[in-house]
């Protein structure tokens, strides 16, 4: 019997605050203050993991990184850390801060040897987040565009990835539902476990979601719905267990 999903409550970092964007475009940030406030939330109600992405490290405009690190010290979490991480020294400093795993995007596709390398160093430590906009990869804060993504998954599977964390970006913080058949076409190409991003809105989308585990699908980050309020934590938990 598949396991029950997880749910990764997002906490987007940009000047030291918790925001969420739309589309990933850097002038629509939302801002919902404090992130140790917001990490303390989503603990209460339930939550056993955190996604937190640097949106300024990954835009290429200096970092949040002792925020990032102050998140996986005191939430009391397992924290999943991404943004920003393209070499040797950013990718040690962020397992340096004790977080569960970190996740790889622009340098699976600018810096395939090196990522190679990462993956077989790191293992399960290590997710390559395969952003995705009209069926091809991005990078640089979804500013650039790469491979188709059939490819990338390919690719990145022989590799050695063992999670992938699948973004539709027209979907994101947009609260229009997640995109299921993106997240079927990359379950069905890799038996790595799959993390659902982007447009989780409502406990019929935790469902829905929930119901690709047999598929591959392993967990779910949800940002812009908890925040507006369009999605309870506790609810969707209770929904993503079966309840």
């Amino acid at each position: 019997m598949p396991a029950p999903l997880t749910l990764l409550p997002a906490i987007d970092l940009m000047d030291g605050q918790a925001v969420q964007l739309v589309q990933g475009e850097a002038g629509t940030a939302r801002r919902f203050g404090e992130p140790l406030e917001a990490a303390a939330r989503w603990r209460e109600a339930g939550a056993a993991w955190l996604h937190v992405v640097d949106l300024d490290a990954a835009f290429g405009r200096g970092d949040n990184a002792a925020v990032a690190a102050a998140i996986v010290a005191e939430s009391g979490l397992a924290v999943e850390l991404s943004g920003g991480l393209r070499d040797d020294a950013a990718l040690e400093r962020a397992l340096a801060t004790g977080c569960a795993r970190v996740s790889l995007g622009t340098a699976a596709i600018e810096r395939p040897d090196w990522c190679a390398t990462v993956l077989a160093r790191h293992g399960a430590a290590v997710a390559i987040s395969l952003d995705v906009r009209e069926g091809r990869v991005a990078g640089r804060g979804w500013t650039t565009r790469g491979e188709p993504v059939d490819e990338a998954v390919d690719r990145l599977t022989l590799a050695g990835c063992r999670r992938f964390i699948v973004t539709d970006i027209a979907r994101d913080g947009v609260l229009e539902g997640p995109n299921l058949a993106l997240l079927r076409q990359v379950c069905a190409r890799t038996g790595a476990a799959v993390i659902a991003s982007g447009g989780v809105t409502t406990l019929d989308d935790v469902v829905a979601l929930a119901g690709l585990t047999d598929e591959g699908l392993e967990g779910a980050i949800i940002g812009t719905a908890l925040y507006v309020g369009t999605l309870d934590l506790a609810e969707a938990l209770r929904a993503a267990r079966g309840g």
